[in-house]
């Protein structure tokens, strides 16, 4: 593997380690770097105009030079973040979530946070460079992503759904000033899945935040809109395919 060349007057990553408290911020963005943003405990959601990313622990979130993005949190999120010089050619061309292995990818990523920054006219930093790039081209993509919507008012709807899982659609449809029928062709349209499917989604992957707090499977079951928690460990495992648990435990 080779990295890019980059310009050895400032490093050639930076790291940085925080705790957001719960609530809502910008992403700092910073012209010529690419962030990879690690969750080591909690769960975040990272959102742009086209969709949003949840991302509960041991997963990561690429996020390409430029790209604006806001961050929420539900309860305190330690964030690991690697900001790396956007010539070395390190991220994928668009957002995409990782899932960050057991062991050696964690404590790898970890390590070379604490060591930031690194500069590649170190020889010891720029081989740990070296590995820490091998091991991030290799990560697995993970299932985290929530497509939205461009239609204003199924965009409304959306929003709505996401406050309110249990919500009857009929109702929210009149609410937003659409028929369920033109909503159902949007959703299909602009997020490549039916409303049905969209909305199963956003319960799955809102839960995680109630489940990252420690929440138990009964009381993200109720938050999601389930009737049962067999019925919300059921969908769960058909939309990410593992019961909760394992999922959290990556």
């Amino acid at each position: 593997m080779s990295i890019s060349r980059h310009d050895r007057a400032e490093p050639a990553v930076r790291g940085y380690a925080v705790t957001h408290p719960p609530g809502v911020a910008a992403l700092p963005i910073q012209a010529g770097w690419d962030q990879l943003l690690y969750t080591a405990s909690g769960a975040m959601t990272i959102s742009t105009p086209a969709g949003s990313w949840f991302i509960p622990p041991h997963r990561a979130l690429w996020i390409p030079d430029g790209a604006q993005a806001t961050v929420r949190n539900r309860s305190p999120a330690a964030v690991r973040n690697l900001y790396f010089a956007t010539p070395l050619g390190v991220a994928p061309p668009r957002a995409q979530a990782v899932a960050v292995p057991e062991r050696f990818g964690r404590e790898l990523l970890l390590h070379a946070v604490r060591r930031c920054p690194l500069d590649l006219g170190d020889p010891v930093q720029a081989a740990l460079l070296t590995v820490l790039v091998d091991q991030l081209r290799g990560l697995p993509e993970a299932s985290v992503w929530l497509p939205w919507p461009a239609d204003p008012r199924a965009s409304d709807l959306a929003t709505a759904l996401l406050a309110d899982p249990a919500a009857e659609l009929t109702p929210l449809a009149h609410r937003v000033g659409a028929s369920r029928r033109t909503l159902e062709r949007a959703f299909g349209a602009e997020t490549g899945l039916s409303l049905g499917a969209w909305r199963r989604r956003a319960r799955i992957l809102s839960s995680l935040d109630t489940l990252a707090a420690g929440g138990s499977v009964t009381q993200a079951a109720v938050e999601a809109g389930y009737a049962t928690p067999s019925a919300y460990v059921a969908a769960f495992k058909q939309e990410l395919g593992q019961t909760p648990r394992h999922f959290l435990n990556g």
